[in-house]
């Protein structure tokens, strides 16, 4: 199986603008996050609107695609970046994972388990999620939570807490069944990346600002692998003084 990893990384974040350029253990952000990529597949590339975050990438080995400026979601990023690399390098890819640029500390083996998905032909994409470990965090409207059918397929996400637990008071929820955290990690089939690139926003994704719900609302499946590493993605600059504890520890 042939593996694009692309890795959508804009300058201009409104709660932390330069965050794939901030420093963790002498290395910038989008350099772990291409670490980690690169031991799962030789086909690696930072996809980015702005110059700066370009030349260091080429600066420390990496590779990078300039992309437009006004896409409305990292997915659209990474459509024209991956429209670019196959034209330009007259390759195919059977899978094409999109990995934000963020996540100094997502694992090879979470990205190979998107990759396993694709072993069945009927996946069209494919998330990850992680049990939440207190009850504190499922009512967090900034982690989003999934839920999913038997067999592995997402049938909702949302910022609320979800399932609801009639009947039983909020403190007691956790304890009442399981909640999942989506890891906002994708991996799609090529055709079906262009597909839903095409989409318009929905009512669901309006409502929730999840792009994702565009999908489902549409008729696409969403396969979903349960991870048990913590996501820790760098949002806001005391994001970025807890990673770097984490990283010394």
């Amino acid at each position: 199986m042939k593996l694009l990893i692309i890795i959508p990384a804009r300058y201009a974040s409104t709660r932390f603008p330069g965050k794939p350029l901030a420093e963790i253990g002498g290395k910038p952000v989008i350099q772990h996050v291409v670490e980690k990529a690169a031991k799962v597949s030789s086909d690696v590339f930072v996809a980015t609107d702005d110059d700066r975050i370009y030349r260091k990438v080429m600066a420390f080995g990496g590779r990078a695609v300039m992309t437009a400026v006004a896409h409305r979601s990292g997915t659209d990023r990474c459509f024209e970046a991956y429209c670019k690399i196959v034209s330009e390098r007259d390759l195919s890819y059977d899978v094409v994972i999109n990995i934000q640029g963020d996540e100094p500390f997502i694992l090879p083996e979470q990205i190979r388990a998107l990759a396993n998905c694709f072993e069945d032909p009927e996946i069209q994409i494919a998330t990850l999620a992680k049990q939440f470990d207190n009850n504190t965090d499922i009512f967090d409207p900034n982690k989003v939570k999934v839920v999913f059918s038997g067999d592995g397929k997402a049938l909702y996400f949302s910022r609320s807490p979800i399932p609801y637990c009639r009947g039983v008071e909020t403190q007691d929820w956790f304890a009442e069944t399981a909640f999942y955290k989506h890891v906002g990690m994708y991996a799609y089939r090529p055709e079906v990346l262009k597909e839903i690139t095409a989409l318009l926003p929905g009512r669901l994704e309006k409502a929730e600002s999840l792009e994702q719900l565009r999908w489902l609302e549409n008729g696409y499946h969403i396969a979903v692998k349960i991870t048990e590493h913590e996501s820790i993605g760098i949002d806001t600059p005391a994001d970025l003084e807890k990673a770097k504890l984490i990283y010394q520890k």
